[in-house]
């Protein structure tokens, strides 16, 4: 069977979405949103230390099937969380009558078909690479997720969410980051993060448009359209046509998604906000896309294809460099001053990105701080007093789930409370800080924040020693979890 290079679990909800949910749901619900965080953060942990062994086979190019072609499974979980669980339909079976089984087979099919039938790529590696689901995961498990070798569907609450094999164009969001892993390689991290989640939800777009043979004006650019209940105030998890419009709901809030570089979010949560700004190049995508006409993916989707598995690309590729690419690429595939090439073009520009000028760095926000004003730098070998303002926030992982706790040294367990006064004190933690980390999808930025020992730091999981971020965990925690 074919593998995929390691990389970390790719969820369609993400977990600012569920926050809300176990923040202001009704209880049930909450209970259901929470259980599901701490699912999703309990796999990310089992991925991250796996993955550790794992990633030197990222070099090592995947091996193909015997045959080549569409070879789909399907299993079923039962409710519990053992994957793959039992084998319910395999590539040629008759259809089981159980919708999610049924669903979730039609997905994969039609996934693979876009890619074989429209871009000539042969699976997710280009060599037939076995398409495998598992239906019926957990217990009302609110989520689908694609984990580096399979998808994986919950059944939803009932409440808020639908099953997750309702939305043809979750698979085909998913899928397609083992596609970006495998050419484009995109860092999951601040605008080529953004790319990445872009990237996915335009080839999830056109698998929904090629199954319902949609051009881009019958299209509803929408993805996750169907996984909400009636009762939420929303029709899907974002819009690639107008981007921040999916949903207004009492509970889950507004669509946080700009559509235009004038609303672009500075952060470091999210990974930078990788889908948050994603909706700056999904628009783009939508405007080139309807700007060309006809069949997405016989206009923008393969100057997108082209992009993305181009020798030009690099994995830090930033919005302007790659709105320059699709440019070029446009010209290369359909002439200079064609209607595609003058589309791309003006579909960039339309959402306030240079195409190949040099995108501004994100400036980092200004941390939560315990004064109005900034610390004035490291100042080594200073011991904070037990009583000083200490601030550690927790950003990035899945999709951006973040934490954060303020309190005192003297609130802390004593054994605690010495080794952080030895670490705000000394010089570890700036060494830390400056040691170059790649950024994952899956790994936690911390933020230490201390005025009185002159520390304002942010310090990438992947770099940490266990010791310091087992301190930084169990500060985060609280008196509850120690």
């Amino acid at each position: 069977m074919s593998q995929l290079p390691w990389f970390p679990v790719c969820r369609i909800v993400p977990p600012y979405l569920l926050e809300a949910l176990a923040a202001r749901a009704r209880p049930d619900v909450a209970q259901q949103a929470a259980r599901a965080l701490a699912h999703d953060e309990a796999l990310r942990a089992s991925r991250l230390q796996r993955g550790a062994t794992t990633r030197s086979a990222a070099s090592v190019p995947p091996a193909s099937p015997v045959q080549p072609g569409l070879h789909r499974t399907i299993s079923d979980a039962h409710g519990t969380e053992s994957l793959p669980g039992t084998e319910v339909r395999a590539e040629g079976g008759t259809p089981t009558g159980d919708a999610a089984t049924d669903e979730a087979y039609d997905g994969l099919g039609s996934t693979w078909e876009l890619y074989d039938t429209a871009f000539a790529r042969d699976s997710l590696d280009g060599h037939g690479m076995p398409l495998l689901g598992t239906v019926h995961y957990g217990q009302r498990y609110d989520n689908a997720f694609w984990d580096g070798s399979q998808m994986v569907f919950g059944d939803g609450d009932g409440t808020t969410f639908n099953r997750f094999t309702i939305a043809v164009d979750v698979i085909g969001h998913e899928l397609p980051h083992g596609v970006t892993q495998l050419t484009a390689g995109l860092d999951y991290q601040d605008q080529s993060g953004a790319l990445n989640e872009s990237v996915s939800d335009a080839f999830g777009s056109m698998v929904k448009q090629r199954q319902l043979g949609q051009d881009v004006e019958a299209a509803d650019w929408l993805i996750g359209a169907g996984l909400f209940t009636d009762a939420v105030k929303g029709v899907a998890l974002r819009s690639l046509k107008a981007p921040g419009t999916a949903y207004d709901d009492p509970v889950l809030g507004k669509d946080p998604q700009p559509a235009t570089m004038a609303g672009y979010v500075q952060t470091t949560d999210d990974n930078g906000g990788v889908h948050l700004n994603s909706g700056i190049p999904n628009h783009a995508f939508y405007l080139a896309a309807t700007g060309i006409g006809g069949h997405s993916w016989e206009g923008a989707g393969l100057v997108w294809y082209d992009v993305l598995t181009g020798d030009a690309i690099r994995p830090d590729c930033d919005f302007a460099t790659f709105a320059g690419l699709t440019v070029t690429a446009a010209a290369s595939r359909f002439g200079d001053g064609s209607t595609a090439h003058t589309a791309v073009q003006d579909a960039w520009r339309s959402v306030g990105v240079a195409a190949g000028a040099a995108a501004p760095a994100p400036s980092s926000p200004t941390a939560p701080a315990p004064s109005s004003s900034a610390p004035p730098g490291p100042r080594s070998g200073r011991v904070p007093d037990p009583a000083a303002q200490l601030v550690v926030r927790r950003s990035g992982g899945l999709a951006g789930l973040s934490q954060q706790r303020e309190l005192s040294l003297a609130e802390l367990p004593r054994d605690d409370a010495e080794a952080g006064a030895a670490l705000l004190g000394g010089r570890r933690l700036h060494e830390l800080a400056e040691e170059p980390v790649t950024a994952r999808p899956d790994a936690f930025v911390y933020r230490v924040w201390c005025d009185d020992a002159g520390v304002d730091l942010q310090l990438a999981e992947p770099g940490l020693p266990s010791d310091v971020r087992d301190l930084i965990t169990r500060t985060l925690a609280g008196p509850g979890e120690w």
